[in-house]
């Protein structure tokens, strides 16, 4: 141990003198006198006074300094991420823009689907009325004369136009003084037919809207997804964090235009089914109904002939 570390061990146990800074015995460590000791290498040490009150702050301090600098620090990936906004709206303006007008479009389609619909219902409904009335007078004991006069003065649609089609070709022919009987028979039954086709027609008008849209809806949604997808993997390797924090929103993105497909294919898949089956219904009855006057009208023609 040298000279000066002597001294310092001395004074750290608490054994110096403050007045004089010396040991209270009087011995001198290697024959040194006590004057030589202030002349130490380590004689700096008493020089900051290490027992004063302000070193001791000083060594509080410092001490919790090294404390706080020992914290170890996390690491950005492990940091918590701000919170997403993962609302609806949300959504469709982070997409990109090819995912918004894939969403944009299937909304329009789903709007259109329902407006035709409800158009439909209230089509139907109305020539299920019209139709129930027609037959409720025409098999009401009416001569067939009376009914057609009534109806020929105003537009007709359905049963009525089909029956409205038969006596004006019935009418012509025998105003004609036509002698081919056959002939009438096939004239007025192929007037029913054209009648009745162009019914069916005004019946299933823009159910084509409704196929389309439940047979490509789900697979317009399908490819926003994947561009939707294609983008969110283009932006974690540009990031370079693979986290669920950035991964997420991206695929929620690119998910809501399938949502939004299938919003806009399911109805028109149920719509179009549903009104199929109806004009084929009311199909039908318009052509019992044609039968059924056909055979009336050829009835007359043999007692006329």
């Amino acid at each position: 141990m040298s000279r000066g570390s002597a001294f310092v061990l001395t004074c750290w146990q608490g054994n110096a003198d403050p007045a004089f800074g010396r040991a209270p015995n009087d011995t001198v460590e290697r024959g040194l006198p006590r004057w030589r000791m202030f002349a130490t290498p380590d004689a700096w040490l008493w020089n900051r006074q290490p027992f004063a009150p302000e070193t001791l702050g000083a060594k509080h301090e410092k001490s919790s300094r090294s404390s706080v600098e020992r914290i170890p620090l996390m690491d950005a990936a492990t940091l918590p991420m701000p919170a997403t906004d993962v609302s609806l709206i949300a959504l469709f303006w982070q997409a990109h823009w090819v995912v918004k007008a894939v969403m944009l479009g299937l909304l329009a389609c789903s709007v259109w689907v329902w407006a035709i619909a409800i158009d439909k219902i209230f089509l139907y409904a109305r020539t299920r009325r019209a139709m129930d009335r027609f037959e409720q007078a025409f098999w009401s004991g009416q001569s067939i004369e009376e009914l057609y006069r009534a109806l020929s003065a105003k537009p007709t649609q359905s049963m009525a136009a089909c029956f409205v089609a038969a006596m004006r070709e019935w009418k012509r022919s025998f105003e004609s003084h036509s002698r081919s009987i056959a002939g009438l028979q096939a004239r007025i039954e192929k007037v029913m037919n054209v009648s009745i086709a162009r019914e069916v027609e005004r019946l299933e008008r823009r159910l084509l809207v409704l196929a389309t849209v439940g047979s490509a809806g789900p697979f317009v949604g399908l490819f926003g997804t994947v561009w939707g997808i294609m983008s969110s993997f283009q932006s974690i390797a540009a990031s370079k964090n693979t986290s669920l924090a950035v991964v997420a929103p991206g695929i929620a993105e690119a998910l809501f235009a399938t949502a939004i497909g299938l919003i806009a294919a399911i109805p028109a898949t149920i719509f179009y089914n549903k009104f199929i089956s109806e004009v084929n219904r009311q199909a039908q009855r318009l052509e019992g109904f044609a039968d059924e006057f056909s055979a009336i009208l050829s009835r007359q023609i043999d007692e006329r002939s």
